[in-house]
């Protein structure tokens, strides 16, 4: 069978009707030059910013078109902003509370924005009496503004990083609503108690991993408000027996909602790492999770750069075809720590979708690498701010 061509992938695009259906998606100069790699097929659409959420059905259709094509082995689209190349983005005023009105973008999970009563906030400036959980080290957040920039993958890449550097890791997944730890490490069944209520982690890859999905069902629909989060949050950090830990990473749900607020004042978080993409649409809202993390004075660790230019995997050549460099713009820009770029490939998604994420099923490999790296300075930043708590009791 003849390769696809970028033509052929065109003439299909110009079916995909544009926003509001005026016209279609290529006649209006939304596609962004399409790359064609062993029959995958990577493109972006460019969209306005503030569209972003209600147009990703428009980013689906596009991928599902071009996937159902003959010969097409796989397709990776993304959106990103309309902004004129070289133009300043516009300044955002700082949210005067932990934005409130945190848009969710197009995710469930961010539902439920019943935030913690104020009278919580005079305890906030004795940071140090958060009670720590009995033989962890560090507790770390990942997190990202918005759903979608591959978060719950770098959370998981990271710790696997964090390991192969040598320390013991645990991973606690933290989205309530979309939990996505069980399938990236590809773990099923249910965790044991042991005594006391203590419930045994589950493990694999060396990783301690506790998260909802181990304990209800994927299809089952979680709409639970404020309280009944913060509990099983809670329950999930301090009634499992991690045993001796250097760090635990704790994958945040996207957004500025409950459960980083419980997070952030119930928990003596280390610091935190941001997720974003290069574009701009998804740095606006990375802005509003730094914004919430400086507020409750959790310090920053530093961004990650997602998908941030894609590699040829036939020529390994680079190629920027979603707009580069935004994250370590905005990171020097704020004076955060930039961690380092993550590649877009095909093969980082499809080893995580198959619980076999990157850097333990090709540890040797560039993708490896780049996690291992981006651990190292995690490590790093972290070795600058954390005096290591003695470990208390520790449950073997």
């Amino acid at each position: 069978m003849a390769d696809v061509t970028k033509e052929e992938v065109l003439a299909v695009l110009a079916k995909v009707r544009g926003p509001d259906l005026e016209g279609d998606i290529v006649s209006r100069g939304m596609v962004s030059d399409v790359f064609i790699s062993d029959n995958k097929v990577y493109f972006s659409i460019t969209v306005p910013a503030a569209r972003a959420t209600e147009l990703e059905p428009l980013r689906v259709a596009a991928e599902r078109t071009v996937k159902a094509m003959p010969g097409v082995k796989g397709a990776l689209v993304t959106l990103t902003a309309d902004r004129k190349a070289g133009s300043a983005p516009p300044p955002r005023p700082q949210p005067a509370a932990p934005a409130a009105h945190s848009h969710s973008h197009g995710h469930a999970h961010d539902h439920g924005h019943s935030h913690a009563p104020r009278e919580q906030q005079p305890a906030q400036p004795q940071q140090r009496e958060k009670p720590g959980v009995p033989g962890v080290g560090a507790i770390i957040a990942v997190a990202s503004g918005k759903g979608g920039v591959g978060k719950s993958t770098t959370a998981v890449n990271l710790a696997l990083g964090l390991q192969a550097n040598g320390l013991r890791v645990g991973i606690l997944d933290a989205d309530i609503y979309g939990p996505s730890v069980p399938r990236l490490l590809k773990i099923t069944g249910r965790p044991q108690q042991i005594e006391n209520r203590i419930i045994k982690p589950m493990e694999n890859y060396g990783l301690k991993a506790m998260s909802m999905g181990f304990l209800v069902d994927e299809e089952t629909a979680m709409i639970w408000r404020g309280p009944m989060v913060q509990s099983a949050l809670l329950q999930m950090l301090r009634e499992v027996a991690w045993g001796d830990l250097d760090v635990l990473v704790v994958d945040m749900p996207p957004g500025t909602g409950d459960v980083q607020l419980t997070m952030a004042q119930q928990v003596p978080l280390a610091g935190a790492v941001i997720v974003s993409t290069p574009q701009d649409l998804a740095l606006l809202d990375a802005r509003k999770g730094i914004a919430m993390f400086r507020k409750v004075e959790v310090p920053l660790l530093g961004i990650v750069e997602n998908m941030s230019y894609f590699l040829a995997p036939d020529t390994g050549k680079r190629y920027d075809i979603f707009g580069h460099g935004g994250a370590r713009a905005e990171a020097e820009r704020i004076g955060v720590p930039f961690l380092g770029e993550v590649p877009l490939t095909i093969d980082i998604r499809e080893r995580s979708d198959a619980g076999t994420p990157v850097v333990a099923s090709d540890p040797g490999g560039a993708s490896a690498k780049i996690y291992r790296e981006i651990a190292a300075r995690v490590w790093a930043e972290l070795g600058g701010l954390t005096p290591r708590p003695a470990p208390a009791i520790v449950f073997e």
